[in-house]
Formats: structure tokens, sequence, C-alpha cells
């Protein structure tokens, strides 16, 4: 399995980090990905992606970390990011979030079109955050995408009509967690018109936790649950969930031409 969006690196796993990522391991997680969320988290994302080989970093600012003055870390993470071309498998977390407040609207597009046009000159893919703001997202993307521009649409809670937008930009696919075991969820019925092919695993680790855990700290081995809901929507065993999925991941992100590299 691989974990495309984990915040490992956040303060709610100061106290166990260690053992969270092995009991990720050892469940069958071959990779996490850990997007980039601000100028003050890439110091504790490096420390665990320099210590673990199967934990890769994202280069990005997260649209809830924009505002009036966001220029400078802009400016520090377009530094980073094309300071090391090799050492980032993505430009994530990035994207538009209306949900909280909109007071920075304007600036969470900008922010959003010029790290899309980072990822078009480096030709990486990327993480894309989108909370009550697919409109939003869609009008850049008709704007700014071409035959350069891949990536996925993290942690996917759209509607239907949303899911078949998003599928619409050649290279793009749909970040699954755990809200597509929500019992209120409208996810799997979604799930059942698109092809396995389209779609990643991930688990936004702290958040998010799948049944049984929701309310509760999320983590990577909980991508077990994930793959077992999956596996009843689309009616095959788990193990073609991981394989479809993993092989959906590597070759979304060029993991085997990223690891080359690195």
């Amino acid at each position: 399995m691989i974990d495309t969006h984990a915040h490992i690196y956040s303060s709610k796993f100061d106290e166990d980090r260690k053992s969270v990522l092995n009991r990720a391991f050892s469940s069958g997680v071959e990779y996490i990905f850990l997007p980039n969320i601000d100028v003050d988290s890439i110091s504790s994302m490096l420390d665990i992606t320099g210590g673990y080989k199967n934990c890769i970093p994202m280069m990005g600012l997260h649209p809830c970390s924009v505002n009036r003055d966001s220029d400078s870390q802009l400016k520090n993470i377009e530094s980073e990011l094309f300071g090391n071309p090799n050492k980032y498998i993505a430009v994530g977390e990035i994207g538009i979030d209306l949900y909280w407040d909109k007071t920075f609207i304007k600036e969470q597009i900008d922010a959003f079109r010029l790290q899309i046009q980072w990822a078009k000159k480096l030709q990486l893919p990327i993480a894309i955050h989108a909370r009550d703001s697919f409109k939003e997202i869609f009008q850049v993307l008709n704007e700014e995408h071409n035959d350069k521009l891949t990536g996925v649409f993290h942690c996917f809670s759209g509607n239907a009509d949303e899911a078949k937008q998003a599928l619409s930009y050649d290279g793009f696919k749909l970040g699954i967690g755990g809200v597509v075991t929500f019992k209120k969820s409208s996810l799997p019925s979604i799930l059942e018109s698109i092809d396995l092919g389209n779609l990643v695993l991930e688990t936004d680790s702290p958040y998010l936790a799948p049944r049984p855990f929701r309310g509760k700290r999320n983590e990577s081995m909980y991508l077990t649950y994930i793959v077992k809901k999956l596996a009843e929507i689309y009616r095959i065993e788990e193990s073609e969930i991981v394989n479809r999925t993993s092989l959906n991941a590597k070759e979304l992100f060029k993991l085997d031409k990223f690891l080359r590299n690195e």
C-alpha cells in the first residue's frame, strides 16, 4: 500500500512517531508521501524523510496558510523546491479552502496558480486541497491545465459531477481516504461508476480517521480499513485494490524515476 498523503510530522505524533511508522510498515504500507504545509513545517518534515527513506516529501504552501503576507513564504518555498529539484515528489499541499474563511480568496487563488506553474516547470504532480472550492479550483485548472500538469484531488469528497470534472483533466486522480468509510458518505455510490484506475489511497493523518476510529487520531496503518471498504464497493479482493492503487500512485508520482534520481 502507498499512503499518498499523511502529515506524519504533525505534533500529534511527537510522543510515538516511531511506533506509528513501524505499525504502518508492519501492516503493509510501502511508502508514505508527506505534503508540506508552510515554511515552519519544512524542517520537521525533512527530519522524518531524512531518517526514513520510504517517507517521501512534497513541497508547497497549504491554502489555509495563505494570507496577505504570504509572499515571503512563497519565495522561501520556491527556493527550497527549485534548489532541490530531486528531493520532492510533488508540489503540495496546495489549493483553495473556503470552508473556514473567504477573506483571502484572491491570495489563495494567486498562490494556487503560482504553485501550479512551478509544478509545470519542474514536471511534478500537484496535490490539491479543495474544500468548498471546486468551482474556483476548476476555474484555475481550466486556464492552467496542459499535458505537463498532473496530480491528485486530495481527500476527494465532492459529488458525482465534481468527480467527473476532476477526472476530465488528463493525468489527474482522486485521493480516497477515511471519508469513504463514513456512514453518511455519498462517496461509495459515486465510486461505483468510477474506474479503479482513477484512484490512489491516502489517510491525511492525523485527520479523518476511518471507521471504526472516526474522531480519533488517524495513522497510516488505517489504510487497511480504506482498502477493505473499496474492496466491498468494487466487489473484488483486497489484494487487487492494493495492487491497482499502488500502481496508480507509482505512475502518477513517477516513483521509480524519483527513486533513481534521489
